[in-house]
Order: structure tokens, then C-alpha cells, then sequence
């Protein structure tokens, strides 16, 4: 249905006003056709909060898009910033366990928003939070806001980082 709506609205060349469609209308756009108007970091921004579900993981669309991402922001390596993870936002859900390890806890938040995670993913998580290197500090030292803000992540933790949440 979203790729018939973007053949539609498309077909009189890109709208001015493309920001007012769904957001999830732009996983079938490219940042090209966005370019009239705006930048491919504004793109991406408005990609990082659709449903990327909308595409099977894995898809070439996806890996596409994350791929057009990490280009368009200029990531070098595998360490990604606080703004870039901001404008990645959904995105982050397809980085590999390397991108989470090497950007800290940078990435928990949008993370958070993740689904389903890979097991290398999974590893990752857990030992960016083992570590105690966020901002959140060591499991033993979390507050209930702490848990909560990281509640879409619970299902990683496992035993061994549970068992040291304080009660």
C-alpha cells in the first residue's frame, strides 16, 4: 500500500509539502528523490522515526537505508555519536554488534525502540551495560528511572545482569 501511495503522490514529480505524508511513505523514497527538499541528514531524521518494521528485516531496503544512512552522516568507522544516533533513531535497530559495543551507551536509548535484536546484537548490549560505562553507571547502582528508560531492553539483560539491579 505505502509503495502504490508513493507511486501516487510521486507522480507529478517530488511534493514541496513531503514532510506532511506519513513518515513511513519515505522508506520508499530515496534521499535523491528527498534532495528537493531537503538534505539527506533531514531525510534520514525523518526516517529514524518510522516503523521501519514496515520493511522484513534484513531486507535489502533496509540494509539500503542503513547503508545510505552511515554515509550521509559521514560515520567514520564504527562509533556513532550522540547526534548521529538521535537523527538514526530507528535505524540503530540494524547496526551490527561491533557499532554497539564501540559507541557505549550512546545507542541504548534508540535501542530501547528495537523489537527484536539479533544474538550478536544481544552480546553487544550486554556488555555495553556489564561495563558500567553509560550514562545510566553500573546495574548495581540503577534507580527505577534507570529501568525504566531501559525497559525494552529487559529481555537482553539476562541473569546475570538482573540479579544485580538493585531491588
Amino acid at each position: 500500500q505505502l509503495r502504490c501511495l508513493v507511486t501516487m503522490v510521486t507522480l507529478q514529480g517530488i511534493p514541496k509539502d513531503l514532510d506532511s505524508y506519513p513518515k513511513d511513505l519515505l522508506l520508499f523514497l530515496s534521499p535523491s528523490d528527498y534532495a528537493a527538499t531537503g538534505s539527506c541528514w533531514q531525510y534520514f531524521t525523518e526516517i529514524g522515526k518510522a516503523n521501519l518494521d514496515v520493511l522484513q528485516r534484513g531486507s535489502s531496503r533496509r540494509k539500503q537505508l542503513l547503508s545510505e544512512a552511515l554515509a550521509c552522516l559521514k560515520i567514520p568507522g564504527t562509533q556513532v555519536n550522540e547526534e548521529n544516533a538521535e537523527v538514526l533513531g530507528r535505524l540503530v535497530c540494524d547496526l551490527s554488534g561491533e557499532y554497539i559495543r564501540s559507541s557505549g551507551g550512546i545507542l541504548l536509548k534508540q535501542l530501547n525502540q528495537c523489537g527484536s535484536f539479533l544474538p550478536e546484537q544481544e552480546e553487544a548490549i550486554r556488555s555495553v551495560i556489564s561495563s558500567g560505562n553509560t550514562k545510566y553507571g553500573p546495574p548495581s547502582a540503577w534507580s527505577a528511572s534507570a529501568l525504566n528508560e531501559l525497559s525494552g531492553l529487559i529481555p537482553v539483560f539476562g541473569h546475570s545482569i538482573l540479579q544485580k539491579i538493585p531491588k
